[in-house]
């Protein structure tokens, strides 16, 4: 059932369109990311549904009911922001309690549901410290608290770990999947990061220049991208120019090497130019094993990144990336070689842009 509905949904500012024909339905308990580069419309669609922006154009719905023009204290969100936004002259019982105070909710119910929210986000021993007194990672669960402590219809995110450093946005962002997923909230979470989009999200929404590129689970997005720009942003990925040369097969050329490819290509003819795309994981030797399709590469450098080892190879006149699990007891191919590579026509994307 829909929870979060947001109809044709459009920003101007001036002459500059921030959001264009924004359509999204969100179910009761799910959690979305929007996902794009700065200036992309994720963060201007959030403050709409918060209520911070008024649509230009278009209709913002809560369980059916028209919020579009209501006043962020006229709809029941939580918002938790970058920068915390603690009161710094409250303790942190204080300030979770912020927003009950507000409605003027019995002091016995507020000092109960701090207490829960407390235990909640571990930090029991903490109720009488001030915002000083913590860490970053602290002080941001704190304001979680404070936005759930109002038991809101929809949580919203605008980037609340890019402050952190990478250790503690890891850690966080389990903890923050994990209570969303304890009260069964429904979720938006603005990010630039498509490792926490990926890690955290029910479903993603790719967002562009104000549009939805592309909208669906990181499985989808991540092994299944639709346009040229999805399948750059998400993920490390090898591309390339070719050319169709049947359709009914699958099967096109790159640099006078033939690939097939279980893309859908009915709606291409022999001789269309077309962007193909290969991940890096989706290529192995012909040593370790064998798929559809077997070319012929160079081995022209070789990247040490820990766990993966990055090997570019050179396959016609196109370089790619193919990565493989660093294994210490195995010798890496030497740079200059002649070696063969193989993947699956599953992983030969022909994009649709």
């Amino acid at each position: 059932m829909t929870h979060l509905s947001l109809t044709n949904v459009s920003k101007h500012f001036g002459d500059f369109t921030a959001v264009r024909d924004f359509n999204l339905d969100v179910k009761k308990g799910e959690f979305v990311s929007f996902l794009g580069p700065s200036g992309c419309g994720k963060t201007t669609t959030l403050r709409m549904i918060a209520g911070f922006e008024t649509p230009s154009t278009g209709s913002i719905a809560i369980e059916s009911v028209d919020i579009t023009n209501k006043a962020p204290n006229q709809r029941n969100v939580g918002m938790v922001f970058q920068a915390y936004a603690l009161f710094p002259n409250m303790t942190v019982a204080q300030n979770i309690g912020f927003g009950l105070r507000v409605r003027k909710e019995k002091e016995s119910d507020i000092k109960d549901r701090v207490a829960e929210m407390l235990a909640i986000i571990n930090l029991e021993k903490k109720a009488d410290s001030y915002p000083y007194q913590l860490s970053g990672g602290q002080m941001q669960r704190v304001a979680l608290a404070r936005a759930l402590a109002i038991r809101p219809e929809v949580l919203l995110l605008d980037e609340p770990l890019s402050a952190l450093d990478a250790k503690i946005r890891v850690a966080l962002r389990a903890e923050i999947r994990a209570i969303q997923q304890k009260l069964g909230i429904t979720a938006i979470y603005v990010t630039h990061d498509q490792e926490e989009a990926l890690s955290l999200s029910d479903r993603i929404v790719v967002m562009r220049e104000g549009e939805m590129d592309q909208v669906g689970t990181p499985f989808e997005i991540y092994n299944f991208p639709t346009t040229v720009f999805v399948a750059n942003f998400v993920g490390t990925l090898n591309t390339a120019n070719a050319e169709v040369v049947d359709p009914a097969k699958g099967l096109i050329n790159m640099d006078g090497v033939q690939f097939a490819s279980a893309t859908d290509l009915k709606d291409r003819k022999k001789g269309d130019k077309v962007r193909v795309a290969i991940r890096p994981e989706r290529f192995n030797f012909v040593s370790q094993e064998k798929k559809a399709n077997i070319v012929d590469c160079t081995i022209e450098n070789i990247t040490f990144l820990g766990s993966i080892v990055r090997i570019q190879v050179k396959i016609g006149n196109t370089k790619f990336y193919m990565d493989t699990f660093n294994n210490p007891f195995l010798e890496l191919p030497r740079i200059g070689a002649k070696d063969q590579v193989t993947c699956s026509r599953e992983a030969v994307l022909v994009l649709n842009d």
